[in-house]
């Protein structure tokens, strides 16, 4: 299995902290590390529920006798990795605590069309205000996870030390979800938000220069990871005079990039440190294995999220006329 701490050495002591707090997929996997906090479960929730439920409730299931039960089971319908199970969950059980679901597979497994996921027992009209809302964080979210898997078998048929990363291009208010999704299909969480470190992009350095940009990043917010965006092997090279944390290296060829890895790691190599390597933008999942090639640390795509279709799960219901509670 992977380490946590991505290739090369002496890299920020507050990345290696970042990478040390997300753990990689393996047989000893601690499931809290894939799965989203609860409560941010439960306020999507919420939220979704009252989207799909304002302002009469679910004026079809009224129709249904209260006493009808549904047996049923959740199977995948294409082949991908299962992320949101925890969602779904809480949506029925916002609906009705009389619905019992019962997880056969977990986040982070692999599926093949048919596999089933888990059984749904429950009153029926319950079962069907509840079925929309849970399946499309399901489908959601395990399209997030099995589009990071791809990437992530990419790049690692050529290094298996480089991380895929995930971005701020998130849906809005559904980022720690997300988050989790990219987890459970084996890539690896960037910052958390604006606050977590500072990013220094292009707009941020317009009549500055990097070097007293890093510095006044020290001075105002000491502690926090310092990473600059570069787009030529200059700003590569002030910043390691800056003493960046971490390098963006922006819209590069493969070549370009190979350059600045080799000047990055001779910095290291004479100062005993260096900074993390990213390298971003224009990176598609035909290319990654490429750019992986070149020994960056990590590799961002906003594809994972933004890019990626659902993945198709579905109800099954077996109704056995005259079944009641």
């Amino acid at each position: 299995m992977k380490g946590p701490v991505p290739s090369g050495a002496a890299l920020p002591e507050g990345l290696l902290v970042h990478f040390a707090d997300q753990r990689d997929l393996g047989t000893d996997l601690d499931r809290a590390f894939v799965e989203p906090p609860a409560d941010a479960v439960a306020d999507a929730v919420v939220l979704a529920l009252h989207e799909d439920l304002t302002p009469d409730g679910d004026v079809s299931a009224a129709l249904v006798p209260d006493d009808v039960v549904a047996d049923g089971v959740i199977a995948s319908r294409a082949a991908g990795v299962l992320a949101g199970s925890s969602c779904a969950t809480e949506a029925f059980a916002q609906v009705s605590p009389d619905i019992e679901v019962v997880w056969l597979r977990s986040d982070g497994d692999r599926l093949v069309p048919g596999d089933v996921v888990a059984t749904v027992r429950g009153p029926l009209a319950s079962v069907l205000t509840a079925e929309r809302t849970a399946l499309n964080f399901l489908g959601r979210l395990s399209g997030v996870a099995s589009t990071t898997a791809r990437w992530v078998e990419a790049a690692g048929a050529v290094d298996g030390l480089v991380r895929i990363w995930d971005t701020r291009k998130t849906t809005p208010g559904l980022r720690i979800l997300e988050r989790a999704a990219v987890r459970a299909g084996g890539g690896w969480n960037h910052r958390n938000n604006l606050s977590h470190w500072v990013m220094l992009k292009d707009n941020h350095l317009t009549g500055i220069d990097i070097v007293s940009a890093v510095a006044s990043s020290r001075s105002l917010w000491p502690g926090r990871t310092v990473h600059v965006e570069c787009e030529t092997l200059d700003q590569v090279r002030e910043s390691l005079e800056a003493g960046a944390d971490a390098l963006l290296l922006d819209n590069m060829t493969p070549a370009s990039i190979n350059m600045c890895v080799a000047v990055v790691h001779a910095h290291g190599e004479r100062h005993g440190a260096r900074p993390l390597i990213e390298a971003s933008g224009g990176i598609t999942l035909d290319l990654v294995a490429e750019v992986a090639a070149t020994g960056v640390d990590c590799i961002s795509t906003s594809a994972l999220t933004n890019g990626a279709p659902s993945l198709d799960l579905g109800l099954d219901l077996n109704l056995e006329p005259g079944e009641r509670v």
